[in-house]
Formats: structure tokens, C-alpha cells, sequence
């Protein structure tokens, strides 16, 4: 078993003997063509050899006498005319000889006018048909070969019966036509020859083919063998065998050099050399670039660490006011995020929100939001409406925006105790507002030009009015946007019918709520875009 196995792992065995198949395979084709190209070749002939006769035969026939014979008039004639049949039929060798003559109604049947019978050619054993004996034609290829005879259609017609179904022995039967004075077919001349020449021509050839494919299969398998283990396989061995080592031992070895005289086979050498080379510069290059990743990743860590702690993720996030309660979560795609989210106390009447989507993903999206977090929260401090807030914060980040990256920003000011709330849009999503006892729906409001896309922006406010157990929801594309395996986006309908779920939770149900809706919509597919959502709700404190 071992010494099967491995010779059928074996190169030179598995080559060798895909060689030997393929010799036995072209000699299989050659003799199979051979056989095909002979066997049409002395068809044709052998039809053209019983034409012939037939149409030597067919000058003793009178074809103006047919229907006479057939009525038994013309009987001397008649009688001459058959021992001469009978003697041609010995004279050309042939097993019959007979003239007929077709019902011209359909072809399908016809009646025999002469027979001559030579069972000493095929060891046959035909016996004559008495004149006028009538017969149905034996398939519709000789009826269709009739009407081309009767029809002038061609000058003479072979059936080729390989394997006759009445258990007569393989033979050829040649149909020539008789005509009378005026040029009218009115009986048909048939030659029935045996196969048997044919066969014993077919015999000698078929042992010439197959002896000159052994006896070149031999020879050329020979010299192939010799070549192909000096010239290839050899050489590939060594190749392999070198490969082999370099991979077991991690280690360069001395150089292949010149193994072949064929570019192919020494280039796949040199390959080899070269690789190893390659390799163990490759693996000592591995270890600085996996060392300098680790310490990229860890910045990575602390770099997300620091954009989490910039934004307020502690809740509830003002356990001692009553009037409202705020939540919200961002969850970036990469490590570090573009997205950002914020909400401060003003003064004691007054909350700030805002939400936000920078433009690209990663560090530098990272670097852009806290940024432009830093420059909103502090020009919000500084007192003026949202829209003053954005066009302020527009101006500072173009003046400064190299890398043309923009942010869309979504600023609301809340009036705690009267409910009111200003806001002003730079190109971000629509809010979504619960009334009461209502439903959630989206608030198409005004948009303004996103921020760092160009200078001298003026941004408009506008206001809405809550109520006590109003709601407003906030939100980045993420989460329409996002999309399943099959590049589906979860959508802004769908994101509304979620919303209208969860419409009696607190803002931090409501959240958590959505979060696990599109997770379960995405499934697997993987996260392409930060996902961040704010919700702040009006308390009804006389409920409480």
C-alpha cells in the first residue's frame, strides 16, 4: 500500500502515465478515424462496383415487355431472359438478381418479375420468388428510393443492411432502373451482394493500424520517458525538493543555479532562489510591521477611549432635574468614529443638543469631530441663537479645513421650563417629534449648507414647541442607511414604524429599542457607517 501510495504521489510515475494514456488515447483516435475513413471509402466503392453490374445486367431485361411478362405473355423471351439472369447472377458472384416492379400508387409494395438465386455466395439460403409474387416494401427508406428511381431522380440507389432483422447475413442491395423505348421507368434491376468481401478486405487493415500504433506508441513513449526525466522532471524535483526544506527549516539554503537548459524550468528556479531570499527578509520585516501595529492598535484604544470620554455617556445624565430625561449612544464602525452626539446644561432653563455626521470614517473623521464638537460646545456657552452658533462655527472650520472634510450639524436650544426649542440644521437628518398620545413623524425642516463646505454661510432657526410627554428623536444616516447581506437599506419608513413601537418607553427604551431593530435587520453584513442616535422626552411631571 505504501509503495501505491507513493507511486501515485509520484511526479515522474503520475507524468509518465499521463503520457502513456494519452499514446493509447491518439492511437484509439487514429484507429477509430482509420477505421471510419476505410469503411466509407470501400462502401462507396462497393456501391459503385454493384452499379455497375446491375447495369450490365439490365441490358437483357426488355422494358417494353414488362406488363407482358407479368401476364404470362412473351413466355420464350421470358425463359430466355431468366437462364441468362441465373448465369449472371453465378458469373458475378452475387446472391440475387431480381427485377420487380413497383406499385407507383404508393411505392409501398411491388411484384417480382425475375429471380435469380446464388446461395453458394454467402452460404445463403434464398429461395425464388415465383413470378408475380407480390411483397410489401421492406422500410420507408426503399420506398423513398423507389420514388427517386421511377422519378428520374437519380440514376441508381444502395441500401446498406449491416444487421438485417430477417436473419439474413450482411449485404448490399443496388437498384438500377429499366426503362422502355420511350424513356419510362417501368421495372427496377436489383444486385444483392454479400458483405463478406468487405469484411475479410477490413480484417488485414485493422491489424495493419493497430500494429503500426503499438509499434509507435512504444517508440515514442521511450524517447518521451528519457526526455521528460532529464529535460523536466528532474529538475522539478530538485526545485521541490528545495521548496520543501525552505519550508520545514525557515531558512536559506544554497543556491538551485542553473538546473535546466528550458527558460520555464529555470526560472522557476531562480524563482525558488529568489523567494527565499524574499522570505526571510519578509519575516523579519513581519516582526517591526506586527510590533508597529500593536502599538498602532493601542493608540487606537486610547484614541477611542478619549473620543468616548469626550462625549456624555454617563446616565441618567441629570438625575437631579425631573423636567426631562435625555439618552443617546453612538456606535462608530471603526474604531474611532466620525459621528458625534452632545447635550449640556446652558444655564438651569436652557439645554443644549446637538448630533452630528463628519464626513468619512476613522482617525481623521475622529480628529474632524472633536474639532468641531469642541468649537460648538464653546461658541454655545457664549450665548446666541443656533443659527449664530453654526455660521460661527462654519467660519472657523473653513478657515482652517485643508483636508475639504464637512460636517452636517443638527443644534437645538431648549427652553426647559416653557418647552420651547430653537433649532437650526446644517445639512443633517430631519428630527422625528412624539406628541403625546400621538405618534411618532418626521419634522421636515429647512437644512442649511453642511459645515466646512464653504465660507459666509448663514444658517436659519427655527422653533418648535413640546409639551409635557412630547419626544424628540435624533439621528445620523447610519441608521437608514444601514444595509443587510443582501444591500438592502433599513430606510427612514421603517425606521418610523420602529419608533411607533416604543412610543410609551423612555428615551433610553426607545434607543435600545432601535439599536436592536437594526442589528437584527443587518444580521452579519458588516457595519459601513457610525450609527448615533439622541432622544430627549419632556417629562410630565404632575403624572409622576
Amino acid at each position: 500500500m505504501k509503495l501505491l501510495r507513493k507511486l501515485r504521489s509520484s511526479m515522474s510515475m503520475n507524468v509518465l502515465g499521463g503520457l502513456v494514456f494519452l499514446m493509447l488515447l491518439f492511437g484509439l483516435i487514429v484507429s477509430v478515424i482509420g477505421n471510419s475513413c476505410f469503411v466509407d471509402a470501400f462502401k462507396d466503392e462497393y456501391a459503385t462496383v454493384t452499379y455497375h453490374m446491375g447495369d450490365s445486367a439490365v441490358a437483357l431485361i426488355n422494358g417494353n415487355h414488362i406488363s407482358d411478362y407479368l401476364a404470362g405473355r412473351e413466355t420464350e423471351e421470358y425463359k430466355e431472359t431468366k437462364q441468362k439472369l441465373d448465369i449472371t447472377a453465378q458469373k458475378m458472384n452475387v446472391s440475387l438478381l431480381y427485377v420487380i416492379a413497383v406499385d407507383q400508387s404508393d411505392y409501398g409494395s411491388f411484384v417480382s418479375v425475375f429471380n435469380s438465386v446464388n446461395n453458394s455466395v454467402d452460404n445463403s439460403n434464398y429461395t425464388e420468388w415465383e413470378r408475380g409474387y407480390e411483397r410489401k416494401a421492406t422500410n420507408e427508406e426503399y420506398i423513398e428510393k423507389y420514388r427517386s428511381l421511377y422519378e428520374h431522380r437519380s440514376k441508381y440507389e444502395t441500401v446498406f443492411r449491416m444487421h438485417p432483422a430477417d436473419g439474413a447475413h450482411p449485404h448490399i442491395t443496388t437498384m438500377v432502373p429499366i426503362e422502355n423505348r420511350d424513356g419510362k421507368v417501368t421495372a427496377l434491376m436489383c444486385v444483392q451482394r454479400p458483405m463478406s468481401e468487405m469484411e475479410d478486405a477490413f480484417r488485414p487493415y485493422v491489424l495493419l493500424i493497430l500494429a503500426v500504433v503499438a509499434l509507435m506508441l512504444i517508440l515514442i513513449i521511450t524517447l518521451a520517458t528519457l526526455f521528460l526525466k532529464n529535460a523536466v522532471i528532474h529538475p522539478i524535483e530538485k526545485v521541490s525538493k528545495e521548496a520543501t526544506r525552505f519550508a520545514r527549516e525557515n531558512a536559506k539554503g544554497e543556491p538551485l543555479g542553473k538546473i535546466s537548459r528550458y527558460d520555464d524550468i529555470q526560472n522557476l528556479a531562480d524563482s525558488i532562489d529568489r523567494m527565499e531570499t524574499d522570505m526571510v527578509r519578509y519575516v523579519d520585516n513581519l516582526t517591526a510591521v506586527t510590533a508597529e501595529k500593536e502599538r498602532i492598535g493601542a493608540e487606537l484604544t486610547i484614541a477611542a477611549d478619549i473620543q468616548a470620554n469626550s462625549l456624555p455617556d454617563v446616565f441618567p445624565a441629570f438625575p437631579d432635574r425631573k423636567e426631562f430625561d435625555i439618552y443617546a449612544l453612538m456606535d462608530p464602525a471603526k474604531e474611532v468614529g466620525g459621528d458625534f452626539y452632545n447635550f449640556f446644561l446652558i444655564d438651569d432653563d436652557h439645554l443644549a443638543l446637538v448630533i452630528a455626521d463628519v464626513s468619512g470614517k476613522g482617525i481623521p473623521a475622529a480628529l474632524f469631530m472633536m474639532v468641531t464638537n469642541i468649537l460648538i460646545s464653546d461658541r454655545t456657552m457664549m450665548g446666541g441663537t443656533p443659527g449664530e452658533i453654526l455660521a460661527f462655527v462654519n467660519e472657523n472650520v473653513c478657515a482652517h479645513n485643508r483636508a475639504d472634510m464637512f460636517v452636517t450639524v443638527w443644534l437645538g436650544i431648549l427652553e426647559i421650563s416653557s418647552g420651547k426649542l430653537i433649532a437650526s440644521n446644517a445639512g443633517h437628518e430631519n428630527p422625528v417629534i412624539y406628541r403625546k398620545g400621538k405618534r411618532f413623524d418626521i419634522f421636515r425642516d429647512r437644512h442649511g449648507f453642511v459645515i466646512g463646505g464653504m465660507e459666509g454661510m448663514r444658517y436659519k432657526d427655527y422653533e418648535i414647541q413640546l409639551h409635557k410627554g412630547d419626544k424628540l428623536f435624533l439621528y445620523t444616516d447610519g441608521l437608514p442607511e444601514a444595509t443587510d447581506s443582501e444591500q438592502k437599506m433599513y430606510t427612514v419608513e421603517r425606521m418610523a414604524k420602529e419608533l411607533n413601537e416604543h412610543t410609551e418607553e423612555s428615551p433610553r427604551g426607545i434607543i435600545e429599542g432601535m439599536q436592536k431593530s437594526v442589528n437584527d435587520f443587518v444580521g452579519d453584513a458588516p457595519q459601513f457607517d457610525d450609527l448615533t442616535m439622541l432622544c430627549v422626552e419632556i417629562k410630565d411631571t404632575d403624572a409622576d
